[in-house]
């Protein structure tokens, strides 16, 4: 088997189990991380205690704060930065001789849509390319699919696609991938696996305030659930092919009914929970709107993905004249204009 030399940017939960999980393949993982407790712990204790406690990493995982040490001869190098820092972390180190004559395949972890310079949202895979030199062009890969860090970082089996406009790099990034505990396929659908992975969010938020509400209610239950996650796939569909998606098998795929089954339903989805706390801790009393909401998300304590990818959805939506009821239902639920359980009953009972 063929060693490779991988960098990880951004230490977090699930930078750092990907990273495990491709060092328990047998090759040589470093990670990125800003916070000097994170590489230390990494580096001394073989866990990273801040952003995945209690999960033991393998000993040959390195980490530093030195973005281009982490980024020069690797020949992967994985974006797991925040949508928001993705840009501006990537121009840190695209000096790096290997990054400046493309030598090095970059893939992309990070979910969620961009916002522009004028406000409408890019995919992920774009603002990267702008940021790189000309050559990643068309090159980069996105990779997705049902994997909470936790399970990841278990060894526990785990489906990944790995998408590109570039088929060589695609099935080299599934490659890499396919090691102990991790099932990699890959696809040439950039678009439909981008949106399924920031939609799905979305669909998980309404989905988790229901979960909350059909504990003491006579209407909603299991059925209610499963009527609701059908619906979503349709939104996340029409959504997908409304903007550019190529292929209808990538939202019956892993990485479209996969992903969306595992954030509605796992114990460790943020998004489920952030639904949750919408109905059991009125999470919305404390902002005035979804605007407030993301300009102070620290405030909830975690990142919910899927309120800050409602906005986006709601812009395209309106953009492109499309009818995704179960995304507008969340859109006016955190603006305040209807609450959660009033919204989920004329949604549901009303169609």
């Amino acid at each position: 088997m063929e060693i490779f030399e991988v960098g990880i940017i951004g230490a977090g939960a699930w930078g750092t189990a990907l990273g495990t999980a491709i060092a328990r393949g047998g090759h040589k993982v470093q990670l990125w991380a800003m916070e000097e407790d994170v590489v230390e712990s990494i580096n001394n204790q073989h866990e990273n205690k801040r952003y995945l406690p209690g999960y033991a990493l393998e000993p040959s995982i390195t980490a530093s704060s030195d973005i281009k040490a982490v980024a020069a001869g690797k020949q992967f190098l994985i974006m797991g930065s925040p949508s928001l820092y993705i840009a501006s972390t990537i121009k840190k180190f695209t000096d790096v001789p290997n990054i400046a004559d493309g030598s090095t395949i970059i893939g992309a972890l990070t979910k969620g849509f961009v916002p522009s310079e004028s406000g409408n949202p890019e995919f992920v895979l774009d603002t990267m390319e702008e940021a790189l030199p000309e050559c990643y062009k068309n090159a980069t890969v996105y990779i997705a699919g049902p994997s909470h860090a936790e399970e990841v970082a278990l060894g526990k089996i785990t489906g990944l696609i790995a998408a590109s406009q570039h088929h060589r790099n695609a099935v080299r990034m599934r490659d890499l991938l396919r090691v102990k505990g991790i099932m990699a396929y890959a696809s040439f659908d950039t678009i439909g696996v981008q949106v399924c992975a920031a939609a799905k969010n979305v669909i998980a938020v309404v989905y988790g305030a229901m979960d909350a509400l059909a504990e003491n209610s006579p209407i909603f239950g299991d059925n209610t659930e499963s009527l609701l996650m059908a619906a979503g796939l349709n939104e996340i569909q029409t959504l997908g092919f409304a903007m550019g998606a190529t292929h209808a098998a990538t939202f019956t795929s892993i990485s479209g009914v996969g992903d969306l089954d595992v954030t509605c339903k796992s114990k460790y989805g943020r998004n489920r929970r952030f639904g949750q706390d919408l109905i059991k801790n009125r999470m919305m009393d404390q902002f005035k709107n979804l605007d407030d909401l993301i300009a102070n998300v620290k405030k909830v304590g975690y990142l919910p993905e899927g309120a800050i990818a409602c906005k986006y959805v709601h812009k395209i939506m309106e953009q492109k004249n499309l009818k995704l009821p179960i995304c507008n239902a969340l859109y006016k639920v955190l603006n305040k204009e209807i609450n959660a359980e009033e919204c989920l009953k004329e949604l549901l009972l009303n169609r």
